[in-house]
Formats: C-alpha cells, structure tokens, sequence
C-alpha cells in the first residue's frame, strides 16, 4: 500500500510505500492525516495521507532524470503531434540525435509516439520538417508522476479529500 504527501498547503506532492511513511511519522517530518484501516501492529494502523511539516527547499529536490519523470514532464503526450497515447506506444526521442553527440539528458529528450519517432528518425526536428511543442528542460517539480494516468475512482478513498489532481483523458 502507498501513502499520499501532502506538502504543507495540502498539496499532493508524492505516493510512498507506507514503510517510508512510518519513518517520517517516527522522525516527526510529517503529520498523519488519515489511515487505512488495515492493522500493521496492535497499536498503529496504516498511514493513508500524510503531509510534511516543513517547507521543501527546492535545491534540496531536484528532480532524477528517468523515464517515468519524462512521460510526466510530457504529460504522457507526444512532442510532435500532441496525441496522448497509452504508454507502451511513447518512446523516447533524442532532439540532436545520439549518433550526433546528443546526450540521453533533460534538454535532449522527449517523448515521441512511434509514429513520430519513426517519421523523425536519425534527424533534427528541423531536418525532418516536425516542430516541437515544447522545448525540453529539466522541471523544478513534477506533479503526482506515478499517479497522473489514474482516473478519481480508482484513487484510494482514504485520499479522495486530498486529491486535488484532474485528470484528463
């Protein structure tokens, strides 16, 4: 089970495995809002929503370079055509291809539906007469990565007064 964070003006910001969630509540960085009611010893149930009791500084958190972070910063959509697709179709797509000295970093990729990534093949943007819709950077912050393709019914109850992401289909 994974537990909701909350930043300190009730934000979502993060889900953690419930584990992680307990050593915060024991070293006192969050507050427990609300729990499962799932027993994991005779005294403590499981932390459902939890939400820090301090401000993240942002050099603190910088955000790792991963696929799961792309496809948010993307927003699960292609770079080229703007279709979302389901995630097996999205690909990673180097701007200044690899065989050119392009680098697998924040400023050189984005996501790219096949269609497109084929279409651009071993080429620039430009080259290959396709715009990008965004120009890529690393983000300072992601919203619920991991979380984004849920739709609200499928969020665990415990966390739906918490749940303040829309998601659009």
């Amino acid at each position: 089970m994974r537990t909701l964070v909350l930043d300190m003006g009730y934000q979502p910001i993060n889900a953690v495995p419930f584990t992680r969630a307990l050593s915060y509540i024991i070293k006192g960085k969050v507050d427990l809002l609300a729990t499962y009611q799932r027993s994991i010893h005779p005294d403590w149930l499981m932390p459902a929503v939890v939400r820090l009791t301090h401000f993240l500084c942002a050099r603190q958190h910088v955000v790792k370079f991963s696929r799961q972070n792309v496809l948010a910063r993307d927003r699960f959509r292609c770079q080229y055509c703007g279709e979302r697709k389901p995630i097996g179709e999205l690909t990673f797509d180097h701007v200044l291809p690899r065989s050119r000295g392009g680098r697998t970093e924040w400023r050189n990729i984005v996501i790219a539906c096949l269609a497109c990534n084929s279409r651009k093949a071993n080429r620039t943007p430009e080259e290959a007469g396709m715009r990008l819709r965004c120009r890529p950077a690393r983000p300072s912050w992601l919203p619920l990565f991991g979380l984004m393709a849920q739709p609200i019914d499928s969020v665990p109850a415990e966390w739906r007064d918490y749940w303040t992401v829309e998601i659009s289909r």
